[in-house]
């Protein structure tokens, strides 16, 4: 199911539920499955980002591969490599930003169908 993050001072942020549940449980808000629809309050987003933050902190997938490997031939074309927590991550990440500093709430519901 996709979901979208909507807020005053923000643009929509659009993922998979599978994916904001991770990244909603790395940021402090654990669910074993996400609900339909949610509201992260203004007063819960400094805790949020600072535990979003610390997670960020200890993925240590990078994005980017050593692009001086002189034995690496061939390289690897960047759409096959894969999605780090990190990248995934920073859409949410700084629309909580925003809204924190405009003191908004963010919710989140099922994306329409196309």
């Amino acid at each position: 199911m996709l979901v979208v993050f909507r807020a005053k001072p923000a643009a929509e942020v659009l993922m998979f539920a599978q994916h904001a549940r991770d990244i909603l449980s790395a940021a402090g808000r654990h669910y074993d499955t996400l609900p339909e629809r949610g509201v992260l309050t203004a007063a819960q987003l400094d805790d949020l980002i600072k535990g979003l933050e610390r997670a960020i902190s200890h993925d240590t997938a990078s994005p980017f591969q050593d692009e001086d490997d002189e034995e690496n031939d061939v390289k690897e074309h960047p759409i096959s490599r894969p999605v780090t927590f990190r990248q995934r991550a920073f859409p949410l990440m700084a629309m909580m930003k925003m809204c924190r500093d405009h003191n908004a709430d963010i919710t989140w519901e099922p994306a329409p169908v196309w």
